[in-house]
């Protein structure tokens, strides 16, 4: 949750598309901003108020700091369990994995999901994603050649 307000504002606007360095690997992963979400961010960067230098989501224990993963993780559980879900099946990890899969169910594009995801190896994305001999059958049933 490094992120900073200027990561997601080009002037007055939240952008459509952000960049974040992924922790892992150091590597850039681009994503988009979608218009609920960018509305979202607008209305809490307006209550934040801040520089673009500041990090978007402070930390609850250092204002000066970001958002750590443990924070993030602990205010996901509590959002699932206010809208009566059970906390053992939502989590931050099955949040990131769910748009993936939504995708490579719709495209059946692996190459697009590796970038996505900011995966280096294609193998990982298809671990990542559960991809097996059946899923690849469905595919080539939907193909007429």
């Amino acid at each position: 949750m490094k992120i900073k307000i200027g990561d997601l504002v080009s002037g007055p606007n939240i952008r459509t598309r952000a960049i974040v360095m992924q922790q892992k690997t150091g590597r850039p992963v681009q994503f988009e901003l979608t218009a609920d979400v960018r509305a979202s961010l607008l209305a809490w960067l307006e209550r934040r108020g801040g520089t673009i230098h500041d990090y978007a989501f402070p930390s609850r224990v250092d204002r000066a700091g970001h958002l750590s993963t443990r924070q993030y993780a602990r205010l996901v559980d509590e959002w699932v369990v206010a809208v009566g879900l059970r906390r053992a099946e939502y989590g931050t990890h099955s949040l990131r994995r769910t748009k993936a899969s939504m995708i490579y169910k719709a495209t059946g594009n692996l190459r697009a999901i590796q970038i996505l995801l900011g995966h280096t190896k294609i193998e990982n994305t298809v671990r990542y994603l559960g991809v097996n001999i059946e899923d690849a059958l469905v595919l080539a049933e939907r193909t007429e050649i």
